[in-house]
């Protein structure tokens, strides 16, 4: 089994879904008292928060690069960055770090076409869902067509993510207003939607849409353990 190495605490709420997620796929996949051999480092979220904010991501960057670096020189063979938006930060991190660093958007990627949908809607922090970073891996290497909330919505949808799911606080009512973006989504084609930060499976599952949903945390976990021991999905 190869080492897995986490970065985590964007938001722990996210980071523990993992650690759970991670540890379940090996001993279904292994059985026994099989677990998860992995390295997590977890960061003070009100720091990246307070650094997205102001547009800092050079300093995110820097800091993404050297925490995985840290992971690799303690043995990680593959890195993990527990939250979407920071996948912000991979190119940099590329430059300096030796091992793969799976990347959220990619994995995202292969799970719509597997669902076989070519329009989706992105759900996810103001920046996932307004920069390009991630809407263009969908585009550009799997040929997703990609919709994301108007711009009301957009805030709303962050708000939430940031003022209460980072939290652990889940609202019937942030449940609703995001299932009503959904609803619109479906009516103008979406075919699914991206759960397009790791904390959004907290309000929101499969049960709840009648598009497929797509849940990078669960997705981004399972991918690791087939990297990890060396399966092919």
């Amino acid at each position: 089994m190869k080492k897995i190495g986490l970065i985590g605490g964007i938001t722990w709420q996210s980071t523990q879904l993992y650690y759970q997620l991670l540890n379940t796929k090996v001993a279904e996949k292994l059985g026994g008292q099989s677990s998860c051999e992995c390295i997590i480092e977890s960061v003070n979220f009100a720091e990246i928060s307070s650094k997205q904010a102001e547009g800092d991501w050079d300093t995110l960057h820097s800091q993404m690069t050297d925490i995985a670096l840290r992971l690799e020189n303690a043995g990680a063979e593959i890195i993990l960055i527990c939250a979407n938006t920071m996948h912000l930060s991979v190119p940099t991190m590329k430059k300096s770090v030796s091992v793969p660093i799976l990347h959220i958007a990619e994995v995202a990627g292969k799970a719509v076409k597997k669902k076989g949908c070519q329009k989706v809607l992105l759900l996810g922090t103001k920046y996932t869902m307004e920069l390009d970073f991630y809407k263009d891996i969908l585009k550009n290497q799997f040929g997703i067509e990609v919709m994301v909330p108007d711009s009301e919505d957009r805030e709303m949808v962050h708000a939430i993510i940031y003022s209460e799911l980072s939290k652990g606080i889940i609202s019937k009512d942030s449940k609703s207003k995001y299932l009503e973006i959904i609803k619109k989504s479906e009516k103008e084609g979406a075919q699914g939607v991206i759960l397009g930060c790791t904390e959004i499976p907290l309000l929101i599952q499969q049960e709840d849409c009648d598009i497929m949903v797509i849940d990078t945390t669960k997705e981004h976990a399972f991918a690791a353990v087939d990297f990890a021991l060396q399966l092919n999905r």
